[in-house]
């Protein structure tokens, strides 16, 4: 099986398929490589595509301790593409793996073609912020004692999952059942250390600022805890544009393939042809 080591010795398991300008695809908490099933087949068309499991999601490893911080994800995701040789790629995210794609914007931007940041930022209102770290430990108590099965009869319906159940209850029920299926351990940590330990999205505000890599952000209308965060990004990130989904929740991938598909696919064309530029300041109103 292909795996890719970190710098911390975590193996990583990756897929990858077509040839061209490398695109990597990283997952979100409730997901893991195979969630991206859609994408690897429609844009490996025309381009490298890869995808991996993130650690604590099997096959990659699952280490133990606290070596779950979003430092972690981010860098794990820069090893994938250090161990394939690719010194750029276009970074497509969803939730926790669009956090990791701006953190590789914020941290590393030289390996950056551009970034697609999809359902981003739940769990960033400052004023919340304890309550969610709270609520991310209990999350975490509930994978080690019930398990990944029992957490996931839970999850599949939160309020931003129901837009992905009234559309697509065949595409609901297998995305949780596989969601099920991951490593409890993993799940815990992962909940502890990245969801909620990363910083709020709105303490990042200057180094957004002088963040220039182009930027698609992807929301659904109906993903509530993600909306002030994408106004927030397309405020700030200079060269940002911004895509709201109607009638759509969080896993906007598997919910809107199609849609997601040609807005992505649409964004990287520009991006290579040097047409996603920074936002000119004739079109900021003042006053």
């Amino acid at each position: 099986m292909p795996h890719a080591t970190t710098r911390d010795d975590v193996r990583i398991y990756f897929e990858e398929a077509g040839q061209g300008t490398p695109i990597i695809f990283l997952h979100e908490f409730a997901a893991d490589y195979t969630n991206w099933e859609p994408q690897m087949r429609y844009f490996s068309r025309g381009h490298r595509c890869i995808t991996y499991s993130a650690r604590g999601y099997t096959p990659s490893d699952v280490p133990d301790g606290e070596v779950y911080g979003f430092e972690h994800f981010y860098t794990d995701a820069l090893a994938v593409l250090d161990h394939l040789g690719i010194e750029r790629a276009h970074l497509v995210g969803l939730s926790m793996g669009a956090y990791s794609s701006l953190q590789i914007g914020l941290n590393a931007p030289q390996r950056a073609l551009s970034m697609t940041l999809a359902g981003v930022g739940s769990g960033s209102e400052l004023e919340n912020l304890e309550a969610w770290s709270k609520q991310c430990r209990a999350n975490a108590e509930q994978f080690e004692t019930l398990g990944s099965s029992e957490v996931a009869k839970v999850t599949r319906e939160a309020p931003s999952r129901i837009p992905f159940l009234v559309k697509d209850p065949r595409g609901h029920a297998d995305f949780y059942a596989a969601l099920a299926r991951h490593d409890s351990k993993g799940s815990a940590n992962t909940m502890r250390g990245f969801q909620g330990g990363r910083p709020s999205i709105y303490t990042l505000t200057e180094a957004i600022r002088n963040t220039a890599t182009p930027a698609l952000i992807i929301c659904g209308d109906e993903d509530d805890p993600c909306i002030g965060a994408s106004l927030f990004l397309k405020k700030h990130l200079p060269a940002a544009g911004l895509a709201m989904f109607p009638k759509s929740g969080h896993v906007l991938n598997l919910e809107e393939p199609t849609l997601f598909n040609e807005s992505v696919e649409r964004f990287v064309t520009l991006v290579e042809a040097g047409r996603w530029p920074v936002r000119d300041p004739r079109s900021v109103a003042h006053g």
